[in-house]
């Protein structure tokens, strides 16, 4: 009977196969968008990196870096699965939100500062490259969460309080952020913080003015600079300036057009050769439909929807309103990321220097999302919930409901 059943049940890792699947989704996608994120990453660089004497003419220069980072992202996010992330708010809230600040005010100190483009978002140390307004991104989520758990649900934050660490831990980064400047960054951190607010709870009528104080004062500061208008322009009527600011988004349409159906085949882009700017960055979507085509270019956004599927399930399934928040922030910031970038690439949206989560070039960048993943591994590890599949767990609530009725 039963106990012949359980015998007989598969097990991975020491544990039920239906334990462990929602789980495993999780992995294996994380996996395979890294995978061919990698792979994407070499075919879109090689040609730039064979003519580049500052990657020392070696074809896998970029290739080798993102490697050596998605190595590291492996160790953080398995340390970060097996760790108690509540720790963060419990015991060192006022710890990230001092190490965040500090870290975004380097990029204006000299010495520290790497400036790139006309913007400061980079800091080095040593041999090493970061961008802290990714670090931020995730802390601003865990410190957002953090205060709606001790003021909607523990209640021993007090109002004074509640703003004196939201001021501190959001609104001080995102204004850093913002001076840097970083406005894509912004955007999506500001629309993330909207929706878990929305979520948590919060009545968002009582907070709709100073929000929508914020954003007006944000876009005015971003018309009061060149490059913003020179954007917007672009945007309007990219064919106005085809060799001068719209350049790379001509050349990401011309991607787009050669790629067809099925594409070019993966490594054989003719717009990696110098003719689309960036290619292995923020513009990567291009060439991947270039070379793989509408159908693998949808395949890709496939996996990319079965991710954050993932991640709001998981979410949702939490047993407290901490990791509720945390992991649909996290889940919230990816879906926006990955559907801007796509928006810039084909020109829905201006240009926001928004890369492709687990496909642009950035060690920094791919370090945070693996370390995201971790995140939510460990939302599924603690929470009994959600190990089970929606059909199991809708049987045990509604088996449970009716014992309590009789």
């Amino acid at each position: 009977g039963a106990g012949r059943r359980e015998n007989a049940e598969k097990s991975l890792f020491g544990v039920p196969e239906r334990f462990m699947k929602p789980r495993l989704v999780l992995i294996a996608v994380t996996a395979i968008l890294v995978c061919f994120g990698l792979l994407m990453i070499y075919s879109a660089s090689s040609v730039t990196c064979l003519a580049s004497k500052a990657c020392n003419y070696d074809a896998a220069y970029y290739l080798k870096r993102q490697l050596g980072f998605a190595a590291i992202g492996v160790i953080l996010a398995v340390v970060i699965a097996k760790v108690d992330y509540h720790a963060l708010s419990r015991d060192h809230l006022v710890a990230v939100i001092a190490v965040v600040i500090l870290a975004l005010a380097l990029v204006f100190v000299p010495g520290f500062s790497n400036s790139t483009y006309g913007a400061s978002r980079w800091i080095r140390l040593g041999p090493l490259q970061l961008q802290p307004s990714e670090f931020a991104k995730v802390a601003i989520v865990i410190v957002a969460a953090s205060l709606a758990q001790s003021w909607f649900v523990d209640g021993d934050m007090s109002n004074g309080e509640l703003l004196k660490f939201a001021a501190a831990g959001i609104g001080v980064p995102i204004a850093l952020i913002v001076i840097q400047p970083d406005k894509g960054t912004t955007v999506i951190i500001a629309l993330t913080i909207a929706i878990m607010l929305l979520v948590a709870g919060f009545d968002l009528r009582k907070i709709a003015v100073p929000l929508g104080l914020v954003a007006v004062l944000i876009i005015v500061y971003s018309l009061t600079q060149d490059y913003a208008l020179s954007r917007i322009q672009t945007f309007l009527n990219p064919w106005e300036d085809e060799q001068g600011d719209s350049y790379q988004i001509i050349q990401g349409f011309y991607a787009f057009g050669s790629g067809g159906l099925f594409g070019v085949g993966i490594g054989f882009s003719k717009q990696k050769y110098a003719y689309l700017p960036m290619a292995h960055n923020d513009f990567i979507f291009a060439i991947i439909c270039e070379e793989l085509g509408f159908i693998g270019a949808s395949a890709i956004l496939l996996l990319f929807a079965m991710l954050i599927v993932r991640g709001y399930w998981l979410s949702m399934q939490s047993t407290d309103r901490f990791s509720f928040l945390t992991g649909c922030g996290i889940t919230t910031m990816l879906a926006l990321q990955i559907v801007l970038n796509v928006a810039v690439c084909t020109n829905l949206v201006p240009c926001t220097g928004i890369s492709l989560p687990f496909f642009s070039y950035g060690g920094t960048a791919l370090l945070i999302q693996m370390g995201e993943a971790g995140i939510l591994l460990s939302i599924s590890r603690e929470n009994p919930c959600a190990l089970y599949e929606p059909r199991e767990l809708f049987r045990f609530k509604k088996a449970k409901n009716q014992k309590i009725e009789e």
